[in-house]
């Protein structure tokens, strides 16, 4: 007697509120793999617990078949190609949704204070102070700038364009830009959007 094959686990249904791109491949293309890590990497600057506050957004939004646990986050972001311990394993569309719809989580909950450090930004900018005057921005651009240094590869071509503090408070600050423009309505849908700008057939 044949017995007929379990069907194959269907993808959790959150995932289909993020159109699947126009891509040659299923594969998310470079450019997506190194933004969907620098946020996080932004996220776990302004919030010390911000990697296991990661994994318990995803299994809160029952992504768990997708993200099941610490070992397999790290390896979907070493996909990466900045970083030290690179992965060229290839990162899938469903993958992408699914760090896309918990770094949007993570970004509403985190949003007073970046308002706060973006307008302090402003403000010393106008006043043409440095960043040392504003202990929380600071903390966070020192932090940033740590985890950077700790977690990319200096001998590649994008991390070598970061090579002076200056120009990483410049990404440490333009990511917090990016994660507020995803707090509001619509936010995974228009993140997700601009991740692939570009990039669409």
């Amino acid at each position: 007697m044949q017995l007929d094959s379990p069907p194959a686990p269907s993808a959790p249904s959150i995932l289909e509120t993020l159109p699947v791109p126009n891509l040659p491949t299923q594969d998310c293309p470079r450019r997506v793999r190194m933004d969907l890590d620098l946020l996080i990497l932004a996220i776990e600057s302004l919030d010390v617990a911000g990697s296991e506050a990661l994994l318990k957004v995803s299994d809160q939004l029952g992504l768990q078949s997708v993200i099941p646990g610490r070992v397999k986050l790290w390896r979907i972001r070493s996909t990466n190609p900045m970083r030290r311990q690179n992965q060229r394993d290839p990162l899938s569309i469903a993958e992408a949704k699914a760090l896309t719809i918990v770094i949007c989580f993570l970004a509403k909950r985190l949003s007073v204070l970046m308002r706060q450090l973006l307008l302090g930004s402003q403000q010393l900018s106008d006043k043409q102070l440095a960043f040392d005057h504003h202990f929380r921005l600071a903390d966070y651009l020192l932090r940033f700038r740590s985890l950077f240094r700790a977690r990319m590869n200096p001998q590649r071509a994008g991390v070598i364009a970061y090579s002076t503090d200056e120009k990483l408070n410049e990404l440490a600050i333009s990511l917090l830009t990016r994660l507020l423009f995803c707090t509001g309505t619509q936010g995974p849908q228009r993140l997700w959007s601009s991740l692939f700008d570009g990039e669409v057939v």
